[in-house]
């Protein structure tokens, strides 16, 4: 499926930066040293060990000596914690505390795992929850067949928004005003990459209202194949959508679109059906 998670880098941290004078946001209103905090413990990924002043520094674009003023005062809040033997930092139990309260409001998480998971054993598949986090995706559940190999993701990984299944889905159900601006953002973000990366998108654009669900196969890495849709969370929660996938020489393309998608188009019914009685 969309998987081996990447984190937001420096395109990331600058739409972090940049959001307050795209978006129109009053500039003495928006606290820049917040931000800055807010991307250091941003550019932490799922699969790393961990990172010293000058890694983050790295991604996100940001000078050492700011960084090292960063971490201090989060490590002080209990947002990073210190290995005393390297000097360098993890996500400490702070951030837990802050992520474990807005999973606890995704009612959608404990709604659909059941469904999830019949749909991941019933295609031998991984089937992921996830919703968008600025220009990339954030996994919220996860979900894996017992009998088939499957990808190194759980909750909290992040993929991109561009090339995977599930942020093309995501794409595909945002009104056309809304999907223009993040569109701009994506370019700003890829440079010389986004014309190819555009078409991808477009093909899935196309797709997604063709067959209700958006294709990935080997858009964002070569030995990956997944659908997704996008499902409305109810009750003022943010948008989600959900992928279904592996790796590609364990599940074509034919096999997704003729097998996995009528149940998880079903799937997805369901959970609209459900957020809305």
């Amino acid at each position: 499926m969309d998987a081996g998670g990447t984190g937001p880098g420096r395109g990331q941290a600058r739409d972090a930066r940049d959001a307050a004078s795209a978006g129109g946001v009053d500039q003495r209103q928006f606290v820049t040293a917040l931000a800055r905090g807010l991307e250091v413990l941003a550019c932490f990924r799922s699969r790393d060990g961990a990172l010293g002043n000058q890694d983050i520094a790295r991604r996100c674009a940001l000078p050492k000596s700011t960084v090292s003023r960063l971490t201090y005062t989060l490590t002080r809040l209990g947002y990073l914690s210190v290995d005393e033997s390297s000097g360098k930092y993890r996500l400490g139990s702070a951030t837990l505390a802050l992520g474990s309260s807005v999973l606890a409001r995704m009612d959608m998480r404990q709604l659909a795992r059941p469904w999830m998971q019949q749909l991941a054993d019933a295609t031998g598949t991984m089937v992921s929850l996830g919703v968008r986090d600025r220009l990339s995706m954030i996994y919220v559940e996860n979900c894996r067949s017992s009998s088939a190999l499957t990808l190194s993701l759980d909750v909290g990984s992040r993929i991109p928004l561009g090339s995977t299944a599930m942020g093309r889905a995501w794409l595909a159900a945002l009104p056309e005003a809304e999907r223009a601006q993040v569109l701009e953002d994506l370019a700003g973000q890829e440079g010389e990459h986004w014309p190819a990366l555009h078409a991808g998108i477009e093909r899935s654009l196309r797709e997604a209202r063709e067959l209700g669900c958006a294709c990935s196969f080997g858009d964002w890495q070569p030995d990956v194949n997944a659908i997704a849709v996008a499902v409305d969370a109810g009750r003022g929660m943010p948008r989600m959508a959900i992928n279904c996938g592996g790796p590609a020489f364990q599940l074509s393309p034919a096999f997704l679109l003729e097998q996995a998608r009528p149940r998880l188009l079903e799937l997805a019914e369901r959970l609209r059906q459900a957020v809305h009685d």
